[in-house]
């Protein structure tokens, strides 16, 4: 995504993925895969001088990131603020009232769940029954309502909010269940006020340097939304933001890195979804090369094995209405896993 979202702001790219899907590989100018963050970096650093933009699991590795930018420009937020986006004390101090309570502390009642300090996704999540708190984990108060997002960027002393989302979370038509993030629908099929999520925005930038692209995941409970933690970094839901509000949001969060926030947030215009397809049992791809005809992303090659509980590939839509994104969403997923299932069937029979 993070690639497709340069390339269309005129950028060229050179992707280091874990995957190296097959999308990736038509559209970057050069794909560098390893199987490890870790790898990935000692390739990285390995190349001359440049710009680098990282996504999705790097703000639980500032050790990583922070060698990233001693070879590099980064273009995203420094090693001090993932730290500090990372400990629930300075998010407390940032929100106030808007945070729900997380402690380490065990509580004698009440509705909790249990988190990982370095998590995402939902992944490790789970409802807190009792006894002991594993090592790197936290409690935090569980709040009903709906999980939405916020997608800002940020010039380390403000932010602008770029879209909201509906978190599609639990969704078992994709293959998850429990508090695992699949998906996200623009904008929410609740009512949510811009405003809220504006002045959460503004609250962590100020509070916490964010700079560029960065997330919000909030709970709306009807009256108010309680943040439940913040993504400094490019979040997952930016191609349907981009889709359903005509922002164009790789060219942002540069200007954003360089000091420049956009005037105002914009509205949207259509609506959009994204939802990722997971295994629900190990499987083998067959022919994905016309998955691409079809436009679903993150494709990963044919005769490749993925295990159960490991995501398959991307869908994305746009619709008259997030109901109706949600029901193409559901359609590609179901149409994906039918095909999946059929070449089982015909292995099985030989």
């Amino acid at each position: 995504m993070l690639a497709d979202l340069a390339m269309r702001a005129g950028r060229r790219v050179v992707a280091f993925d874990l995957f190296g899907d097959l999308d990736l590989r038509q559209s970057a100018d050069r794909v560098v895969t390893r199987g490890r963050l870790t790898a990935l970096v000692d390739a990285a650093v390995a190349e001359a001088p440049g710009a680098v933009v990282y996504g999705a699991s790097f703000e639980n590795h500032p050790a990583l990131v922070e060698r990233l930018g001693e070879r590099h420009a980064l273009l995203g937020n420094s090693p001090n603020t993932l730290r500090a986006v990372r400990d629930p004390g300075q998010v407390a101090a940032a929100l106030g009232d808007l945070y729900p309570r997380t402690t380490v502390a065990l509580p004698s009642s009440g509705r909790w769940l249990r988190k990982p300090l370095r998590g995402g996704g939902g992944i490790g999540v789970r409802e807190w029954r009792g006894g002991a708190l594993p090592a790197g984990t936290v409690l935090q108060k569980r709040i009903d309502g709906v999980a939405c997002s916020a997608a800002a960027v940020g010039d380390g002393s403000d932010a602008i909010v770029l879209g909201l989302t509906e978190q599609l979370v639990g969704q078992r038509a994709f293959g998850v269940r429990g508090h695992r993030w699949c998906g996200n629908l623009v904008p929410p099929r609740v009512p949510v006020p811009l405003e809220e999520a504006q002045a959460i925005c503004s609250r962590v930038a100020t509070a916490l340097g964010l700079r560029g692209l960065f997330g919000v995941d909030f709970v709306w409970d009807g009256e108010r939304a309680w943040t439940v933690e913040v993504n400094p970094r490019p979040t997952a839901s930016l191609e349907a933001i981009e889709a359903a509000y005509g922002v164009a949001v790789f060219d942002a969060h540069l200007r954003a890195c360089a000091g420049e926030l956009p005037r105002r947030a914009p509205r949207s215009v259509r609506a959009a979804g994204k939802a990722v397809l997971f295994a629900t049992e190990n499987v083998t791809i067959g022919d994905s090369v016309r998955w691409l005809e079809r436009g679903v992303r993150d494709v990963p090659s044919p005769g490749e094995h993925i295990a159960a509980g490991r995501p398959i590939c991307t869908v994305v839509t746009r619709a008259a209405t997030p109901q109706d994104a949600l029901a193409g969403l559901e359609q590609q997923a179901a149409g994906l896993r039918a095909e999946l299932a059929a070449r089982v069937e015909v292995a099985a029979g030989g």
